[in-house]
């Protein structure tokens, strides 16, 4: 079993996640109750839908379990070093010199809008081990980049 790297705050997102679906479970069994009540279930759209919210909310519970159960938490602020691994808050420089920040966290943490990457995006995997100084080639869908690794944090 492969372990799953995240951030303290990701594990503590899944976890409240799982809650909530838990907790979501007595009301479905709730509504399949009310619905069979209502007699034929070959025509009662309301038993069916609930059946089918119960089998989505099972998926994601078991889903989420498997994941915190192998969750790796990394605390980026226990990290040291010049190589960039997960965790770390990297400063780059484009082609243009002008400066992007990511940081590498795990594949449910990810926020592509707020500078946080997934480590198996084709940015990260190509940053992982690099320092500073160094220029990193990255083939994405829009096309190859070029960055210039200009200053690697660990908050």
């Amino acid at each position: 079993m492969d372990k799953v790297p995240m951030l303290a705050e990701g594990y503590e997102q899944l976890t409240n996640e799982l809650k909530a679906l838990r907790a979501e479970r007595p009301k479905i069994v709730d509504a399949i109750e009310e619905a069979r009540a209502h007699g034929d279930l070959s025509e009662n759209a309301e038993y069916h839908a609930a059946k089918e919210r119960q089998g989505q909310v099972e998926a994601q519970i078991a889903d989420l379990e498997d994941k915190t159960s192998r969750a790796q938490i990394i605390d980026p602020s226990t990290l040291s070093g010049d190589k960039i691994v997960f965790g770390a808050t990297v400063t780059l420089l484009d082609e243009n010199d002008k400066p992007v920040k990511y940081q590498i966290v795990g594949q449910t943490e990810a926020d592509a809008n707020n500078g946080r990457i997934s480590y198996n995006s084709p940015i990260a995997r190509a940053l992982i081990g690099k320092t500073v100084g160094e220029e990193v080639e990255v083939t994405v869908p829009s096309g190859d980049k070029f960055y210039l690794v200009d200053k690697i944090d660990f908050i």
